[in-house]
């Protein structure tokens, strides 16, 4: 049997093919130049037929998929493409097929494939199976060549190719299995507890439960040797079989790396990714890996090879151990070429160099974002940034919020804490507050009650958030009554509120819900000013939307027991938060999390709006012809030849390049859509992902497409599918709810793609992680290009709606589309305003659903994007386009009907108007919400308007699809359909062409 390993060395490695050894036949295994159907599947064996006859097949296929008996088997002559009528089984499993098929006409070479499948094209959740077993042969068939007798006397086919549709199919090497024989003879001649079985990059560990049969040809444990050039970031990998038990924290140690010369390769340079890591914030931590009996697990490690390396053979070892277990002591031979290699080997991916950025903290600093202005620090106890400023009370909680001048406060925030039946007075030592940076505030307090020790601590950022953490301590048994925090609002700003379950609206008289939905979070103010406010402290503190459900804040939720109220009280209006009652026991501890933002968190930017008009084509370019109507930002998104690979748009640098070049030659911005919630399994470093655990890849019950049954098999969730013509399908799979170490490779894939691709920026479609992850792209995108853009996509979700879990990214965005599933023809106009226009927020936005409703989006500036539509509906924004730039609506001045300044009022309350004002002339965006037609007066300030009522004229150009033209006098009525407008120039008369 030794004599038989070596053969599986040498057909492996000694030849120009691939190839393996198969029941003493050497096998290559391959790709065909050019793809067969697709329905025949992504696996086959090429067989050789003897003669025309009954013939039989028996030979070692090796296959890790799951089931392979319950596959349909097709074998398909090559030449004719004739379908073999009859097959009989004598033996499938995982490691031989042994059948007898016929009758076979001629012959010569046979297509035998064993995994066919359905297919689905286009996209979605992928929903089609493998196809069924064949139909049994033909009874009188096998009757006549006696199959149950002696099978082993009919003329034996032979397989002398293994083929995969593409590479990226194959199995070859590292899932291609050895027999259970094989296996057991080759841990005979080694026997350990565990063995240890280094690998090089090039092939990626794949099987979690089993060894593949290219590790029977060498001992375990062997040096590993592998040759990088200076400056690279080099990776590798070792697998640790636990053989005989379960094998406990699993330890990785290294040597320096050093040449006979005394160069070295510092201990600092080398990493183990699966033990140790830095998290998304930049904390370092260890991480404890464990394997199951039976199991494989891939330990990843990297060398960080200096740009000023000497060439040369560095030396040195790996030490990889576990509890209660002897070491294993892998030596390791690096040998450093002197070429210099240009950005670390991130270029090319499958040096899986890239690996590093799992590791990064690129964008972590405490400093003000771009536009932001430094914290300042105006009394011992009040902090001012952009727009906003703070004064703190006792106990770090607001006395006072100024908002762009407004008040918001009727009276200090409080957190009251009711004891048995009163209320618990703290006795404050003192606010400490200090600067950290120019960007980030630290107060704290502590205090001492009658029967609670307090402690506390609220960070202030640059951009109007604020975070606290207050923790009460039980000095004996309490009864807790209740903890609330109430935030108690001038009535005047209190005017819209959108969150806990309620969508964008007015504010009630009275409103009161628990924590379903789930909700987390809620607004309360106006355009001129408001304060959003999110109750954190659940194991998942990132937008509540699509599949992201955590448990709620224990503190806050208290078994249902908490919920939210807020009622309007003559001038004031009282937001509470509360936590319901519990018993805390002496020595016992409660913490409390919540977080505020100060809205609008910056000025609106109309001009920026109104001339970045955005195309989202999905999988084409814009034209010419539409550049030269006025698209100036283009988003590609994922599934077409730029971006095929969702998530991951590494694999089509040069496509991507080349649609930024000619965007840009045409004055057009490109963004890209580019985010974490699922990620294609085209990934490069898929494997090394996997070998993580749960950390990065959620964990599942599998299924979906066929590409993640025959490889990843289980564990494992899938998502989005994208089924190509031309390329392998995209199968993407969920990452992990959790903060984990992706974002830093997004954050530097971010980096990578601005300096390399020159993107301008970022299209987010959904996306799980928080406001800390998007602050650091934003410094990133600014650290390598000036000016780059966020535009924020989500769905409506009324229930919980994405303007509210969405809030804390809107200090890092520059424009949102809040579209999809929005029945625009029965909103509110305050729902238009608070969860579609973002303007309370200092935002602008699009319509999406259908085209949305052009009148009534004119009334907060927006129109759809192209070519994003419905032709039926004839919502094409060209015509309302040309418009603008007639009037030079991006000059002007925007005061909506939500501005206690607006200069034009209507009649009727369910007419709204806006104004766009230039000197000497105003365009007028006239929206009706009544469901019957009617007609209006305009009330206008003349004043404010700077015009003369007895020498001006409201004129309606014609606009297609949207208006006629036509003429009125200032005091005329002005009719109006419902739900549609108006878009008036006021205007001295014969002013405007």
């Amino acid at each position: 049997m030794l004599f038989s390993r070596l053969l599986i060395a040498l057909a492996l490695f000694a030849t120009p093919f691939t190839s393996a050894l198969n029941g003493g036949e050497t096998v290559r295994y391959s790709s065909p130049a050019a793809p067969w159907p697709e329905s025949f599947g992504n696996h086959r064996a090429v067989i050789e037929v003897p003669r025309a006859a009954a013939v039989r097949l028996n030979f070692l296929w090796r296959r890790h998929d799951r089931n392979p008996e319950a596959r349909r088997l097709l074998i398909v002559s090559s030449v004719s493409g004739d379908t073999v009528k009859n097959i009989h089984r004598l033996t499938v499993n995982n490691e031989r097929c042994d059948i007898v098929f016929g009758p076979v006409r001629k012959a010569g070479a046979y297509h035998f494939y064993y995994l066919p499948y359905e297919v689905q094209e286009g996209w979605g959740w992928y929903q089609k199976e493998y196809l069924k077993p064949e139909d049994p042969p033909d009874p009188e068939w096998v009757g006549k060549n006696a199959l149950a007798g002696a099978p082993e006397r009919l003329p034996p086919a032979r397989c002398v190719m293994i083929q995969s549709r593409t590479p990226f199919d194959s199995f070859f090497p590292m899932e291609v299995v050895p027999t259970t024989e094989e296996k057991r003879e080759f841990l005979d001649l080694h026997p350990a507890r565990y063995l240890v079985f280094p690998e090089d990059r090039a092939n990626p560990i794949r099987m979690e439960d089993e060894i593949p049969a290219k590790w029977l040809a060498a001992a375990p444990g062997e040096q590993f040797s592998g040759t990088a050039k200076r400056n690279e970031y080099y990776a590798f990998q070792a697998g640790v079989y636990a053989v005989t038990g379960d094998l406990r924290n699993i330890a990785v140690s290294f040597s320096p790396l050093e040449d006979q010369a005394g160069h070295t390769i510092p201990l600092s340079a080398v990493t183990c990714f699966n033990t140790a890591g830095v998290d998304p914030y930049g904390v370092p931590f260890t991480k404890r890996v464990d394997v199951q009996k039976g199991r494989v697990q891939p330990l990843w490690m990297g060398i960080d090879v200096p740009k000023d390396a000497s060439p040369g053979a560095y030396r040195g070892t790996v030490t990889i151990s576990a509890d209660s277990e002897s070491a294993r002591v892998i030596p390791l031979l690096l040998t450093v070429q002197d070429s210099l290699l240009d950005g670390r080997g991130d270029s090319e991916p499958w040096r899986h160099s890239r690996l590093r950025w799992l590791n990064s903290t690129l964008g972590i600093d405490d400093h003000p974002v771009a536009a932001y202005t430094p914290l300042q620090l105006r009394s011992a106890t009040t902090v001012a940034c952009l727009g906003r400023t703070i004064a703190l009370g006792p106990l770090a909680l607001p006395r006072s919020i100024l908002a762009w001048g407004n008040e918001l406060l009727s009276r200090p925030i409080s957190l009251v804490v009711e004891v048995a039946g009163r209320e618990e007075r703290f006795t404050p030592s003192g606010l400490r507050m200090k600067l950290l940076s120019d960007g980030v505030l630290l107060a704290s307090v502590e205090a001492s009650g009658k029967d609670l020790a307090f402690s506390g601590e609220a960070t202030l950022e640059a951009d109007g958030y604020v975070h606290y953490r207050y923790t009460f301590s039980a000095r004996k048994d309490v009864r807790l009554d209740d903890v609330r925090l109430e935030i108690p609002f001038r009535g005047e700003v209190a005017q819209l509120m959108m969150g806990m379950g309620r969508p964008g609206s007015a504010v009630p008289d009275s409103f009161r819900t628990g924590w379903g939905g789930p909700h987390d979070s809620y607004w309360v103010g106006s355009a001129r000013g408001g304060l959003y406010c999110e109750l954190r402290g659940a194991s998942y503190c990132g937008p509540l939307l699509n599949l992201y459900r955590p448990a709620p804040p224990d503190s806050w939720h208290n078994s249902g027991k908490g919920g939210f109220r807020i009622s309007r009280d003559g001038r004031q209006v009282l937001a509470s938060a509360f936590s319901g009652p519990r018993v805390l026991g002496g020595g016992d501890s409660l913490r409390f999390e919540f977080a505020l933002l100060v809205t609008p968190v910056k000025e609106v930017n109309t001009g920026s709006h109104f001339t970045g008009r955005y195309y989202h084509g999905g999988n084409v370019l814009p034209s010419p012809e539409e550049c030269a109507a006025g698209v100036s930002v283009v988003n590609i998104h994922h599934a077409n030849q730029y971006n095929p690979y969702i998530n991951y748009p590494f694999l089509s640098v040069n496509e991507l390049r080349g649609a930024v070049d000619s965007m840009h030659a045409a004055g057009v911005k490109v963004k890209l859509y580019y985010t974490i919630r699922e990620l294609t399994n085209h990934v490069v470093e898929f494997w090394a992902l996997r070998s993580l655990g749960d950390e990065i890849l959620a964990g599942g019950g599998g299924g979906g497409f066929m590409w993640l049954r025959e490889h990843v098999l289980d564990n494992y969730h899938p998502q989005w599918y994208q089924h190509f013509s031309d390329r392998a399908s995209d199968a993407s799979v969920l990452t992990s709810v959790a903060a984990s170490r992706w974002y830093n490779y997004y954050v530097e894939g971010l980096g990578w793609l601005v300096k390399n691709v020159d993107v301008d920026g970022l299209y987010l479609d959904d996306v799980a992680y928080d406001r800390r992850i998007l602050k650091r792209m934003r410094k990133v995108m600014e650290l390598y290009k000036k000016g780059c853009l966020i535009d924020l996509h989500s769905n409506t979700l009324f229930s919980i709606g994405p303007a509210t879990q969405y809030a804390e990214f809107f200090p890092y965005v520059d424009k949102i589309w809040f579209g999809e599933g929005f029945r625009y023809n029965s909103m509110s106009p305050d729902n238009w305003l608070v969860e579609v226009s973002g303007i309370p927020f200092g935002l602008m936005g699009d319509m999406l659903q259908d085209g949305g409703n052009r009148w009534l989006g004119m009334v907060y500036g927006m129109t759809m994007r192209l070519p994003w539509y419905s032709p039926g509906d004839k919502a094409d924004p060209r015509p309302v386009w040309r418009l603008w730039d007639r009037f030079g609506i991006a000059d002007a001045r925007m005061a909506g009907y939500w501005e206690p300044s607006c200069p034009v009022r209507t009649n009727n309350p369910d007419v709204r108007a806006t104004v766009y004002q230039k000197p000497g002339k105003a365009l007028i965006a006239l929206g009706s919400w009544a469901s019957q037609p009617l007609r209006v007066k305009l009330q206008i300030d003349w004043k404010k308007l700077g015009l003369d009522p007895s020498d001006a004229t409201l004129l309606a150009p014609p606009v297609a699809d949207y208006q006629p033209a036509a003429e009125f006098a200032p005091g005329d009525e002005i009719p109006l359909e419902p739900l549609k407008g108006w878009l008036l120039i006021l205007t001295k008369k014969g002013v405007f062409p």
